[in-house]
């Protein structure tokens, strides 16, 4: 199976490379890896212990990155390798401060993780959520380094609990320990006779509700509010504004609403600004506006602010989940506020699931569906209730880092 499993990798290899003329995401990965370990290998010197970080793409990194600052404050004489499987991840971050060393993953071939592993010598593996990689694993273990994993999920279809999966569960039995985001995960993992593993939660909890407690205001929208209901539109698509205008349309007697899109580009706010039927003012226009009352709609024209926004509406609206996928509603839910999205791709987000259930997030099938779940939450009863939802949620899953943190502690130091 091992021989299986590394055909496999050369052939996605060469798909990548063929890709690469057609794809700029392709052809970042491949150029991105080519001679990357000989880079590795010149730049990484000296005698200071080593800390290996590996996230699959940007998503995954915000999950590290509560744990990298920890080990950077609490470990200084230790270097941070940090490495990336996606363009989308590694070229976003490659600045980033606190890690000593960020490259791509050279792909997972017995030769470059031999090469990789004995040149690096971690202390310490830190994987996050699905990374599982066989020739890494392998290496790292054979040189009595532990190997953690943190933020994972594990779910019955995957092929770790499959009756053909050993070769993928050995992988597992590689790992020293395991941080899962749920009790699901524990009861998955304790099927296959793995009892080092622990119900941590989601490091994104403590990351989000520390933006949150050192976010700045934000004048211009306290502004635009002006003591109405507002409505927070978070990473908008072309699919969500299609339910999202004209339910705007129908309720600017009731409420404001500031729009964020998911891309910046004039071709898609203008997309937005002629499906409104009511005022809307670009954030970058309204900082010379003194009188915000003819206005009903905020676009919001930069990047880096929605974070902070979400404080000031009574409910919020997250994009994606029409199209790839669901963003990031912890942001909002850190707020308190009822939270809406869409109902066709969500199900893989735990946050989704666990906030619909207790009833302070609700899934939205299209224009219909949004209004009569906006007027059954608006009712203040109902409306109280959900805040408190996602209130509490968010407050009980603090500490993830710090439960990581006691483990890593112990190897460390």
């Amino acid at each position: 199976m091992s021989f299986l499993y590394n055909i496999g990798i050369h052939l996605a290899s060469f798909v990548f490379f063929i890709a690469s003329f057609f794809n700029a995401k392709a052809k970042q990965f491949v150029k991105g890896r080519k001679n990357i370990l000989k880079k590795i290998q010149h730049e990484i010197t000296g005698d200071a212990p080593l800390i290996w970080i590996h996230s699959a793409s940007l998503g995954e990194f915000e999950q590290g990155r509560p744990i990298i600052e920890k080990l950077k404050k609490e470990f200084p004489n230790h270097k941070i390798l940090l490495t990336f499987f996606s363009p989308s991840g590694y070229e976003v971050q490659k600045n980033y401060s606190q890690a000593d060393y960020i490259y791509y993953l050279p792909w997972d071939t017995p030769s470059n993780a031999k090469r990789f592993v004995s040149h690096v010598k971690p202390v310490v593996a830190i994987f996050i959520k699905y990374e599982f990689w066989h020739n890494y694993c392998q290496e790292l273990r054979a040189i009595s380094t532990p190997i953690i994993s943190i933020s994972s999920i594990f779910r019955p279809d995957q092929l770790f609990f499959k009756s053909y999966g050993q070769f993928y569960r050995n992988i597992l039995y590689t790992f020293s320990y395991f941080f899962v985001q749920n009790d699901a995960s524990v009861k998955l993992l304790h099927q296959l006779n793995i009892s080092n593993c622990t119900r941590a939660g989601d490091t994104r909890f403590d990351r989000v509700h520390e933006i949150v407690k050192q976010g700045e205001n934000i004048p211009l929208a306290e502004k635009f509010k002006s003591g109405q209901k507002l409505l927070v539109v978070g990473s908008c698509w072309d699919e969500d504004l299609d339910v999202l205008a004209p339910f705007i349309n129908e309720h600017s007697n009731q409420l404001k609403v500031i729009i964020a899109p998911h891309e910046i580009t004039d071709d898609f706010i203008e997309k937005i600004e002629t499906s409104l039927l009511v005022k809307s003012i670009r954030f970058s226009k309204a900082i010379s506006v003194s009188d915000f009352d003819e206005y009903q709609v905020l676009i919001i024209d930069n990047i880096g602010m929605l974070s902070r926004l979400y404080r000031y509406g009574e409910f919020a609206f997250v994009g994606g989940a029409y199209g790839k996928g669901l963003h990031n509603i912890l942001e909002a839910a850190c707020y308190g506020v009822p939270i809406f999205f869409g109902d066709k791709n969500y199900q893989k987000y735990e946050e989704a699931n666990e906030l619909i259930m207790r009833g302070g997030a609700f899934e939205v099938s299209d224009y219909t569906d949004l209004r009569s779940k906006y007027e059954m939450i608006n009712i203040p009863e109902n409306f109280m209730l959900a805040c408190d939802v996602t209130k509490f949620y968010v407050e009980e899953n603090l500490g993830a880092t710090e439960r990581i943190m006691d483990y890593l502690n112990t190897i460390l130091k």
